[in-house]
């Protein structure tokens, strides 16, 4: 094998299709578009969801709900989460910044702790915001809540 005699693998290359080149190439004529109506004419293009005339999906089906523009987003972190980061770590104190580090929460997150678990160290927490379980089973092994 050498320069001269280099070849793509058989089937990796297909010829084009070359329509509108004369009757005898059997692709003159219509050049494969059929006859008449708008798909056969030049710069033809369906609209998005349109489906033949019928009434497309997103008019058949209703509308429903709305988004609320004033909510506000938390990344939810649960106190057992909290408890396995400080037996970890060895920390009293849990931070925004802490959460940070440790790859539970981005910066651009909001952080709100959740009462789901059981908490045994004494942990000063700071947070955006807290459930009230949360807050209860903080303040009930000794810790203190910090909201940001």
């Amino acid at each position: 094998m050498n320069l001269s005699n280099l070849q793509p693998a058989t089937g990796s290359t297909k010829t084009r299709k070359r329509v509108g080149r004369g009757s005898g190439s059997g692709m003159g004529g219509t050049s494969t578009r059929g006859h008449k109506g708008a798909k056969q004419r030049s710069g033809y293009s369906k609209k998005i969801g349109f489906e033949g005339g019928q009434m497309p999906l997103q008019r058949r089906v209703p509308k429903c709900g709305f988004k609320n523009i004033n909510r506000i987003e938390y990344k939810s972190i649960n106190i057992e989460t909290l408890q396995l980061l400080a037996e970890t770590n060895n920390l009293t104190k849990i931070s925004v910044d802490t959460l940070i580090e440790a790859g539970y929460v981005s910066p651009k997150h909001l952080v709100k702790i959740l009462g789901k678990g059981v908490l045994t160290n004494k942990l000063e927490v700071e947070a955006n915001a807290f459930s009230q379980s949360a807050i209860k089973a903080i303040e009930a092994v000794g810790g203190t809540v910090v909201k940001l």
